[in-house]
């Protein structure tokens, strides 16, 4: 679920609120109680970290092989001895 920022023009206060995307906009303050708040564009706060497809599809040169050694050859080559091993 999103996290939604919102301000009151009537007294200029601000909030965050976790809320589902289907969910209707807060319109009352908690501060003034007017009808009065307004949902802000803001960025969105997170980040692609880890093993995943940013670190092996987008990086280039020296970067690209942040994963490991051996990449998607390293699966292929399990599977080639597996199949070696069942058929010998």
């Amino acid at each position: 679920m999103p996290i939604y920022e919102y301000e009151c023009k009537a007294c200029g206060h601000r909030l965050e609120k976790l809320q589902k995307i289907s969910a209707e906009p807060l319109t009352a303050c908690p501060a003034c109680e007017q009808d009065e708040l307004n949902r802000l564009v803001s960025a969105a706060g997170f980040r692609l970290a880890g093993n995943g497809w940013y670190e092996t599809d987008f990086k280039s040169g020296n970067k690209k092989n942040l994963a490991g050694e051996g990449g998607a050859n390293k699966g292929a080559s399990t599977k080639t001895s597996a199949k070696d091993g069942a058929a010998a």
